[in-house]
């Protein structure tokens, strides 16, 4: 353990914590605590949206992929990036204008049920633990590797302070954290690219012509195939990527934030240039990752090679950069996972008590005392579940958590908005169908059961032979919504339905983030 390196480690800790002691004092309500008041601009929530987006997954993650697997793990970057399309044009807005503090309320702007606040309290629960595994993941393995603390450690100690960012700072905290980690990231990337880039001499072909001669797989590195041989396991991956992000809960509640609709759409604005930036550069990471740390350094180091990035910076730059890099991760890691607590805290606050237990009759203080309690609960499952998951690469996990969010949210969140014969039995029906199938098909895929003995949680053969079902769920989701409107006794209505797409395009009777 570095001197240097625990300082900036420390350093990190300091400053999110001083964040989150200034935020403290302005979360005043359940509106604070929720959406930050509404109060980000448009730039504001945009840094914070890429913050939120840029998990340890894109940078740990995918950069690994790269440097190890070559243009499969690609895909990963392309594909993040095109779901902004996706987010920008169809869900981003009619969000901010039907929503107030979760998921669960833009869904039951058209529907009064507690049944379907339920099943999207209980969808966005499951997505954000799933998605905190991997973050908790590339903690554990970053604090291990650059500090020499036992991984189970590190993931306990990861967990505590993002419960303490919840607990306290509420999303604006959250929010802040997210920004300057943010800001943080693109900088130390965009360094660590260029030192990258000049050991080519900034020479494209030349980089494409070194790292084909730096790996075991040869001039294969730079074709599809390494991973993905079956196209139709590759389709699906793509799938997860492009639709996920629309459903992430985490995500979403991130329109909540800003005054206004128009506000939404230019935070994804933001967020897109953000995150393509960010995302053109894990390219010449995870290039420079094969050519100068080596496939079996980074493959000793973890075996899902989600420290290669690490390792990049303390071959090309040194020590210094090494624990600045590192620090980086470690703030991208906290930035995210207290969105996630935060997210699955407010759904079962805010919809399972508040409004289904409660009746909504519930003061603005219960509200925020049980959404804390509920954080530390979610960060003591999440923490359990990543302790056993320490093997399985963070991008591979997150992009896990984006096929269920593609099944079981955005059939929904679409449904809702732009079918008038949508009806509250063809809600629950999508959202179990996305969201029972994907959990089934992933836990029989071979993410979980691998023959070799510490390559996958079980030991064994996969029942189900595909990586990523979101092919199969997708559709499912769609299915069920379908099968849930037309054949239940339910019938639409159509009042109703004209209310949340006259609302949804126009914002009318929405002033301000409270005023719903």
């Amino acid at each position: 353990m570095s001197v240097l390196s625990l300082t900036l480690f420390l350093t990190i800790i300091a400053m999110t914590l001083i964040i989150t002691y200034l935020s403290s004092k302005r979360t005043k309500n359940a509106s604070d605590f929720y959406t930050a008041g509404g109060g980000l601009t448009a730039w504001q929530n945009g840094l914070a949206v890429a913050g939120d987006f840029m998990s340890a997954a894109s940078f740990l993650g995918i950069t690994g992929a790269i440097a190890l697997i070559g243009f499969d793990g690609f895909y990963m970057s392309i594909g993040n990036l095109v779901a902004f399309l996706v987010l920008l044009y169809l869900v981003s807005e009619p969000l901010r204008n039907l929503g107030k503090y979760t998921l669960a309320d833009m869904i039951t702007a058209r529907f009064k049920s507690k049944k379907v606040r339920g099943v999207a309290a209980a969808n966005t629960l499951v997505i954000s633990i799933f998605y905190m595994i991997a973050q908790l993941v590339g903690a554990g393995g970053l604090i291990k590797l650059l500090l020499g603390i036992d991984y189970a450690l590190s993931v306990v100690i990861v967990g505590i302070l993002m419960t303490i960012y919840v607990i306290f700072g509420g999303m604006t905290a959250t929010s802040w954290v997210q920004i300057t980690k943010a800001v943080l990231l693109l900088g130390g990337s965009a360094v660590l690219t260029f030192i990258v880039f000049s050991k080519f001499n900034f020479n494209i072909s030349q980089m494409f012509q070194q790292v084909q001669s730096a790996t075991p797989l040869g001039d294969k590195f730079l074709n599809p195939g390494n991973k993905y041989t079956d196209g139709l396991d590759m389709i699906s991956f793509n799938m997860s990527l492009v639709l996920g992000a629309a459903g992430l809960p985490h995500l979403l509640v991130r329109f909540f934030t800003v005054k206004d609709a128009a506000t939404a759409r230019k935070s994804v604005v933001y967020s897109t240039w953000f995150i393509g930036a960010f995302f053109i550069m894990t390219i010449f990471l995870g290039f420079g990752a094969a050519s100068f740390v080596g496939f079996d350094r980074i493959i000793e180091a973890n075996s899902a090679g989600n420290m290669a990035a690490p390792l990049l910076a303390l071959t090309v730059g040194g020590e210094f950069l090494f624990a600045f890099v590192s620090a980086i991760a470690f703030a991208t890691i906290l930035a995210v996972v207290s969105g996630l607590v935060l997210t699955s805290a407010s759904a079962f606050a805010h919809d399972i008590y508040g409004e289904i237990i409660k009746n909504g009759n519930v003061t603005e203080k219960q509200q925020v005392l049980v959404a804390r309690i509920a954080s530390v609960s979610v960060a003591i499952i999440s923490i359990i579940l990543a302790i056993f998951a320490q093997s399985l690469n963070v991008a591979f996990l997150s992009v896990l958590a984006l096929g269920i969010a593609a099944s079981a949210n955005l059939p929904v969140i679409l449904c809702t908005i732009y079918w008038k014969r949508f009806t509250a039995a063809g809600a629950i029906t999508g959202m179990l169908f996305g969201l029972i199938s994907s959990v089934v098909l992933v836990l029989l895929s071979p993410n979980v059961w691998n023959p070799t003995p510490g390559m996958g949680i079980f030991t064994g053969e996969a029942l189900f032979g595909m990586m990523n079902p979101t092919i199969f769920t997708v559709p499912l989701g769609f299915l069920g919504a379908y099968l849930g409107t037309v054949l239940s006794k339910q019938k639409a209505d159509e009042k109703s339905y004209a209310e949340v797409l006259f609302k949804s395009n126009t914002g009318f009777g929405i002033s301000s983030a409270k005023d719903h």
